[in-house]
This record gives C-alpha cells, sequence and structure tokens, in this order.
C-alpha cells in the first residue's frame, strides 16, 4: 500500500548520509590546510651537516599539546646504552631493560630526573617516570665508561637529525610562533639548547638553519 513512500525516505537518508560524509570530508581538509612544516638544517662549526642533534618547537600552545608515548625502553646492550640518546615527551615513563650478561646499576643526578636503580639484570618492574622537562645524563656505577642521555622535551614537535644530510622535517605543526631549540650531546654540560624565534605558517614550509659551535670532540 505504501510503496510509493518507501523509496522517498531511503533518499532522504541517504542524502542525510552523504552530507555527513562531505561535511567529515571538508572538516578534514579544514583542519589539515591550518598546518604547517618546518624543515631545519643543522651543522657544525665548519658548515659540515650535524648528525644526532636535536631540534624541538617550544610554545605555549605546543605545551598543552604534550602527550606521554607508551611503551619506551632504553637498554643496556653489549656494557653500552641503546639508544645512546633518547627523546621522550614530558610524561613519558621509560624501561631500562638489561640485556647483558653483566648487572647494571643506572642512575642519574641530573636536575631534571634524579633516580638509581640499583644493580640488577633484566628488566626492573618499575619504569622511571619523566616528569620535568631539560636534559637527563645517565651513567653507570659498575661501568664508567656507559653514558647515555635522555631529552625530556615539552613539546610534541621534536626530531633527530641523520648524518646524511643534518635535515630534519616537522610535519603537520599549528600555525603560530615557536622558538626552536636546538640541542646536541657535545655541548659542553650546563649549556641550555640553542635558540631562535620561529614562526610556522598556516600552509607551506618554515625553514630554518642552525650553526652550533663551541661543540666538545
Amino acid at each position: 500500500m505504501r510503496q510509493g513512500g518507501a523509496p522517498r525516505l531511503g533518499a532522504s537518508a541517504g542524502r542525510g548520509a552523504l552530507c555527513s560524509v562531505v561535511l567529515a570530508v571538508l572538516t578534514l581538509l579544514a583542519s589539515g590546510a591550518h598546518a604547517g612544516a618546518v624543515q631545519v638544517e643543522v651543522s657544525d662549526a665548519a658548515g659540515k651537516p650535524l648528525a644526532d642533534a636535536v631540534v624541538f618547537l617550544d610554545s605555549a600552545e605546543a605545551r598543552k599539546q604534550v602527550r606521554p608515548l607508551a611503551g619506551v625502553e632504553m637498554a643496556q646492550e653489549k656494557r653500552q646504552f641503546v639508544p645512546g640518546v633518547l627523546v621522550v615527551p614530558v610524561g613519558t615513563e621509560v624501561l631500562f631493560p638489561n640485556r647483558d650478561s653483566v648487572r647494571h646499576h643506572v642512575y642519574s643526578f641530573s636536575p631534571a630526573k634524579k633516580f638509581e636503580l640499583k644493580l640488577y639484570s633484566g628488566t626492573p618492574s618499575n619504569p622511571v617516570l619523566f616528569d620535568k622537562s631539560g636534559v637527563v645524563v645517565l651513567g653507570c656505577n659498575i661501568h664508567d665508561q656507559m653514558v647515555g642521555w635522555v631529552l625530556v622535551v615539552d613539546s610534541p614537535h621534536y626530531a633527530r637529525t641523520p648524518a646524511a644530510t643534518g635535515k630534519v622535517q616537522l610535519d603537520n605543526v599549528p600555525p603560530g610562533t615557536y622558538t626552536l631549540r636546538t640541542w646536541h650531546t657535545r655541548l659542553p654540560v650546563g649549556t641550555p639548547a640553542l635558540e631562535q624565534a620561529l614562526t610556522v605558517p598556516a600552509t607551506g614550509t618554515a625553514m630554518a638553519s642552525v650553526r652550533m659551535t663551541g661543540l666538545q670532540p
């Protein structure tokens, strides 16, 4: 009896679903349109590409976007910290598994995080919470040659430079004014990261170059 009404209801529902999909796509495109990129080139005092420099963007808005990482480890293998440099956002917990056949005693006296994992093998049951930004220098009380670094950043926008080019790119950065900070393990202990102002556009790429002088051998 009501066969004529059924198609109209189906068409209306179809149009509603189509409108929802279109709105979602437009929202996605709009959000993507308001994010830029940052390309940073880091070199040493001689102008050569510098590997393993850490660059990160700091601002009040960036600090609001920080989220801790999960499942992060800094192992001990062949009497070395692996990785030798670990970069994590504030609030990240890190496990320190010992994969050597000898025991280690991991510690840090750094103001950003003081802790001690007394002589142990295997993986400690409790991770270490890095709840303050800054440079954390690690050592082993048994093996003096073991040195590692945890750089805790109050930003979701960070990267390490590769050896080949010394260049990194940070994508999906909200537009605004930031402080670009650059840090390296060869900076003298206690030296703050180099910094410079940087404006990120709503679209396109902001370019920056950093020359790090005064690095230790």
